[in-house]
């Protein structure tokens, strides 16, 4: 019997925002439920075995009522499957958690040790809008782990239908008065973060786990959903200034357009072209911060120690660092900007009710209905063959030719990790060990080569972008640093040249997986 399905879409929002909702005709027009106050007790082990198996188990208490609650991941981005039962008391009910996500969990053992972990108090206000079956909560309050605190503010829109139309006009209307932001992190996740006391840490990608016999059409869904939760889930970290929340929401960006491109032809094109272009501009505007990381910390910080009498040297880390710090202000202005707000938005609602869901065209359709394991295995066999002949040519390929090779080698390893599950039998799983292996050391290399090319650029426009008050002795100093700097970098490009010969040869000689 298949699980009961939570649907809906959670929103951060300001507090200072709350006051704006009351002016939207739909929720004027609701019969709102006086506030009442909530406390919900999370229950897991000392080590967290619920958390590790992705359920969630908490009691909460409205008044003199009791609910026991247990969750567990959906197959999407608004979908959880959850199960609730009423209890008499604040005691949780094992007996309630047969057929649910819980039940192979819940030995002697672990019945012993659950305890709980952490709590929420919220002050709640629901909005039920009867007519289109919609249900908007509102929760202010607060998550406590006995010594920490973290203030919360979110909006749930509840479709009770399981209608998703409806559903996200009612988001873009909400968003567009406020700024409420769409959330990917539920209380309890936020919960276990603040018990870890990493919650601006970078979150990499969850695994993607796809059958053989998947519709493509699916199989695209569920990718672009890991994708977009990577990208939203590494704000806290960008903000907080965590150069690796920069790269791991980069990389979210980088996996949703490959991705895209992977599935392009079920896609309906003015849609995805539309979003490519929003994604785009995002990636755009992290770049900066990235290179500058990559750049003070492989090759300015050494050689500003090996050769640190060297006063250009020293300013011109100065100034490197400096223009760091502001390339991290651009990234941090992106995220915060409206335009951020609405692409989240924009990409949720064309994950999940884009015409591409229900393409008109059979042709689309027919594709989109392709398991898998037939789409995946053409997919990646037209795409390694592009690039074993490409790569054969290498040492002819200028920068820019070798730029694109590293783009769509990257592609075939994003590829590569989307379908691991697809080809998952004992052979399949040894031979794309080696063929992943050997497709990451030839990106290491072509991406080491980029590297290069970019840093002497960097360093190019540091050196010349002085201003005309320079002293010609600080100009000739900057340029003596700067030359130091380029030297290091250009004398590497022929090692690197060769050990990315080497790596495409590997390459060309690793077994397809997908056979």
């Amino acid at each position: 019997m298949s699980p009961p399905v939570e649907t809906e879409i959670k929103f951060e929002i300001p507090s200072s925002d709350v006051a704006r909702l009351n002016k939207l005709a739909p929720l004027r027009r609701a019969e709102t439920v006086r506030p009442a106050k909530q406390v919900s007790i999370y229950f897991d082990t000392k080590k967290f075995a619920l958390r590790k198996n992705g359920v969630l188990f908490r009691v909460r208490r409205t008044g003199r009522h009791y609910v026991q609650t247990i969750k567990s991941a959906g197959s999407g981005l608004l979908d959880r499957n959850e199960w609730e039962n009423e209890l008499k008391s604040g005691k949780p009910d094992f007996g309630a958690a047969r057929h649910t996500a819980l039940e192979p969990l819940l030995t002697k053992k672990l019945r012993r040790k659950l305890r709980p972990v952490f709590e929420t108090r919220v002050r709640r206000t629901t909005y039920p809008l009867r007519a289109s079956q919609i249900e908007v909560t509102v929760d202010r309050g607060e998550i406590g782990t006995g010594d920490r605190t973290k203030p919360l503010c979110e909006i749930e829109i509840e479709s009770k239908s399981g209608g998703r139309d409806a559903l996200f006009r009612l988001a873009r209307t909400i968003a567009r008065v406020t700024s409420a932001e769409l959330a990917m992190k539920s209380k309890a996740q936020r919960g276990y973060e603040l018990l870890d006391g990493n919650d601006s840490s970078a979150t990499k990608a969850d695994p993607i786990v796809l059958k053989a016999d998947t519709k493509s059409r699916d199989a695209f869904y569920q990718i672009a959903v890991s994708c977009l939760k990577q990208v939203v889930v590494n704000k806290p970290a960008l903000l907080a200034g965590n150069p690796e929340g920069v790269h791991q929401m980069r990389v979210g960006l980088r996996r949703l357009r490959a991705a895209m491109s992977l599935f392009s032809d079920l896609l309906e094109t003015s849609e995805a072209n539309a979003i490519k272009s929003q994604l785009k501009w995002l990636t755009e505007e992290l770049g900066p911060a990235r290179e500058f990381e990559v750049f003070l910390t492989r090759v300015v910080a050494p050689a500003r120690r090996h050769h640190s009498r060297l006063i250009g040297m020293q300013r011109l880390s100065h100034d490197l660092a400096d223009q760091r710090r502001a390339s991290i202000e651009r990234a941090r202005d992106a995220i915060r900007s409206e335009r951020f707000r609405r692409l989240l938005l924009n990409v949720a609602t064309w994950l999940e009710i884009g015409n591409w869901r229900h393409p008109r065209a059979d042709l689309l359709g027919q594709r989109g209905d392709t398991p898998i394991v037939v789409s995946a295995a053409a997919a990646l066999g037209r795409r390694s063959k592009k690039i074993r002949k490409k790569s054969r040519q290498l040492t002819k390929l200028d920068q820019r030719g070798r730029h694109k090779l590293r783009i769509r080698a990257k592609k075939l390893r994003y590829a590569t990790e989307f379908f691991e599950t697809v080809f998952a039998d004992k052979k399949a799983s040894k031979r794309r060990k080696a063929f992943l292996g050997a497709l990451e050391g030839m990106q290491d290399c072509l991406g080491d080569l980029n590297d290069i090319a970019v840093h002497e650029t960097l360093t190019e426009d540091m050196a010349t972008s002085l201003t005309p008050h320079t002293r010609a002795k600080d100009r000739s100093r900057r340029a003596f640093a700067a030359g130091v700097l380029t030297g290091h970098e250009e004398a590497r490009v022929n090692a690197v040249l060769a050990d990315a010969v080497a790596a495409c040869e590997t390459f060309s000689k690793a077994k397809p997986f997908w056979k």
